[in-house]
């Protein structure tokens, strides 16, 4: 039996927990148990963004219903298909759910690629999964982290890139919308570490996280949302946004007007407030879409060098914050729906990690 939570495309915090009966494979396919998986304000801004990105295409299920996507492990428990292994086990892009059918396709020594017709043309980086058997035993003890911030962090790390490839676009201040979330101060540490003249790094937040995003000691300057109004306008501003407060964005367009050289959404962490809805903005409030820069690099420095360059990063953030993060594990369709909650009502403290499993 296969259990899925499924989440209502109109309204995030209505569930449905379903259960499907086991399927019978085709040659080719593999049956996996989802072992556990993170659960992020990330898989939010993948739910806000599914019908635009497609993220709701991945795990297709009957409208107006959706799965959504969720990082994490999952163990091969049949197989026929060549030179996948009973017992291997595996990481990348899942649903929430207890198991998932795949097609493994450009099958490596590290890697395959879930060929299912229906996957075709959504973005390859998540349709490729990494086998772990050859895994060092230091990766190995990460797994929580591997889930929880490596999504995230490799995320901080194509924004630092994508700010550094195009010379911080003349900017001499970064402001970070939501400093607290884990995309967010993984952006502000490599903005932080930059080598050579970079532009001071603000961190926008709330004011019940000044002291957490203070603590990390990664930004220059920590600014509530109620202060946006005491920024000096007159320094050019690059406007890196997790928060998706469509007050915020307008507050910040407001203030810089013209000296705002980029102004980009990535995620939605206040994902209940209003979106952002430019009149005539001198700078556009433009989405930024990861894959793209991903796929740049491939280009630019070869297949796969800027997710190795992402991973060790991740890697090095999470040893940072080890003992920063108080990990919570929920087994089961109730614990995992309360967590799901939490992320919707943005009641989750950002010191807090979510793993989670439906076996």
């Amino acid at each position: 039996m296969i259990t899925q939570v499924q989440v209502r495309r109109s309204s995030f915090g209505e569930t449905q927990v379903v259960s499907i009966d086991r399927p019978e494979l085709a040659d080719g396919e593999i049956f996996v148990a989802i072992d556990k998986f993170a659960m992020t304000a990330n898989n939010v801004s993948y739910a806000l963004s599914g019908d635009m990105i497609g993220y709701w295409k991945f795990f297709p299920v009957a409208e107006p219903w959706g799965i959504v996507p969720v990082w994490g492990f999952a163990d091969v428990l049949e197989s026929r298909a060549p030179g996948i292994a009973v017992g291997e086990r595996i990481w990348g892009f899942l649903p929430m759910a207890s198991h998932l059918v795949m097609r493994p396709a450009a099958v490596t020594e590290r890697s395959l690629t879930d060929g299912a017709a229906h996957r075709a043309e959504l973005p390859a980086l998540y349709n490729s999964y990494q086998r772990t058997k050859g895994d060092p035993a230091a990766l190995t003890a990460m797994e929580d982290a591997r889930c929880v911030l490596f999504p995230l962090f490799s995320t901080s790390y194509v924004l630092y890139d994508y700010l550094v490839d195009n010379a911080f676009f003349g900017a001499r201040q970064v402001l970070v919308g939501s400093a607290s979330s884990k995309t967010g101060l993984g952006l502000t540490n490599l903005l932080s570490r930059h080598d050579g003249d970079r532009p001071r790094v603000a961190g926008l937040t709330s004011p019940g996280n000044v002291g957490f995003v203070n603590g990390l000691a990664t930004c220059d300057e920590v600014v509530t949302y109620d202060a946006i109004g005491a920024l000096d306008p007159s320094v050019p501003t690059a406007f890196v946004d997790m928060s998706g407060d469509g007050a915020v964005v307008t507050a910040i367009h407001a203030r810089f007007g013209a000296n705002l050289k980029l102004s980009c959404a990535v995620g939605a962490t206040h994902w209940g407030a209003g979106r952002y809805r430019p009149e005539q903005a001198a700078t556009p409030h433009t989405f930024f879409f990861a894959p793209a820069q991903f796929a740049k690099r491939d280009v630019d420095w070869g297949p796969g060098e800027i997710m190795r360059r992402a991973q060790v990063e991740a890697a090095r953030m999470s040893a940072e914050l080890k003992g920063t993060l108080d990990v919570h594990h929920e087994r089961g369709s109730d614990a995992v729906i309360a967590a799901w909650r939490g992320l919707v009502g943005n009641t989750i403290a950002p010191s807090v990690a979510l793993m989670a499993s439906l076996t």
